[in-house]
């Protein structure tokens, strides 16, 4: 019994990288069709040891599809989600577009699976922010132990943050350091090569930019609406793999002891946490990895029921394909769709 599965965005980073995770996991798919602008008809793509040639979105009947992962953005997403949603095919969409519309489910499946069921409403299920679904898995199981009464997180987010034209841009500017040639800044507000900037997305009227905004709102969403928390994101010249700095305050004690024996039975998390150098994980490490790395688990001295913790991921992974499948293959595995074709 295969599913027949629709990637929209198949040619941007996030769209290649669904499809390679779909193989790599197995997902059981009768067919697998690549979806693109009109602009990229005939663009090929890897499935597995398949190349799959796109197909144009805007002409493409979902009526026979059951799952589509979609990213392209939320002006696509705004646009085509309800539009596929109403020919019976479930959307899993990467964008901003339905996160916090109170009908769609924002689901990161180690923490709050059982939300999947709501996609019924809409056909929509919304994937969370990249910076939030790596924070989110690592603090499920620590609220649960002693309950998060407030977050502060400082994150140093990759360049591919920003798609392939992020990463280009950091290799175009990184060369250009090196052979001494004017650092042109385009899909950033500043240069980016051997630097960082403490902006990512607008800002809004209060001082604090979209990014910040969505960590607060989907933690919240995703989690527990009383917990407080707090960001300031930050670019910096990494290709690839999202870090945190993440400080906790709980409404009980809890040792870092106690959190690393936590963390570590925890789903979808990998401790390493040995206070020597190089005992901790980085995003150069963590690139093309499934799991949501915690290290330097610390008790805070500076409040009472304080920690501090590392925490990294792939942010083209769990933040954001990897989660998309996961979240495909938790409406497969509690039975909350069947595929629309029958095995013969």
């Amino acid at each position: 019994m295969g599913y027949k599965v629709a990637v929209v965005g198949a040619t941007g980073s996030v769209g290649r990288e669904m499809l390679d995770i779909l193989a790599e996991r197995l997902f059981p798919v009768s067919e697998v069709v690549a979806l693109a602008s009109s602009r990229s008809i005939g663009v090929e793509v890897s499935f597995g040891d398949k190349t799959l040639k796109c197909r144009n979105l805007e002409t493409y009947d979902f009526s026979g599809a059951d799952i589509c992962l979609m990213s392209a953005g939320a002006a696509v997403a705004k646009e085509w989600a309800p539009r596929i949603g109403a020919q019976g095919c479930v959307v899993i969409d990467n964008s901003s577009a339905w996160r916090m519309d109170p009908d769609v489910p924002l689901v990161v499946p180690e923490v709050n699976a059982a939300a999947a069921a709501g996609f019924a409403k809409k056909h929509i299920i919304a994937n969370p922010n990249c910076s939030t679904a790596q924070l989110v898995v690592a603090l499920k199981p620590l609220h649960d132990a002693a309950k998060i009464r407030r977050v502060v997180v400082s994150t140093y987010q990759s360049a591919s943050g920003a798609g392939k034209a992020g990463m280009d841009e950091l290799f175009a500017q990184t060369r250009s350091v090196f052979v001494s040639d004017p650092v042109a800044a385009k899909k950033f507000p500043k240069r980016l090569a051997f630097n960082l900037i403490p902006q990512i997305d607008s800002f809004m009227e209060d001082g604090f930019t979209r990014e910040e905004w969505k960590m607060v709102v989907e933690t919240k969403k995703i989690l527990d609406p009383k917990i407080k928390l707090v960001a300031t994101c930050v670019r910096v010249p990494v290709f690839i793999g999202h870090s945190e700095a993440v400080n906790i305050e709980f409404e009980r004690p809890l040792s870092a002891e106690q959190a690393r024996a936590i963390l570590r039975e925890a789903p979808g998390v990998l401790v390493v946490d040995k206070h020597e150098p190089g005992g901790y994980v980085t995003p150069h490490e963590a690139a093309g990895e499934d799991a949501t790395y915690v290290s330097r688990i610390r008790d805070d001295p500076t409040v009472d029921n304080g920690l501090v913790l590392w925490c990294v991921a792939d942010n083209l992974r769990k933040g954001a394909a990897l989660n998309a499948v996961q979240i495909a293959e938790t409406l497969v595995n509690r039975k909350l769709l069947s595929p629309k074709q029958k095995a013969a």
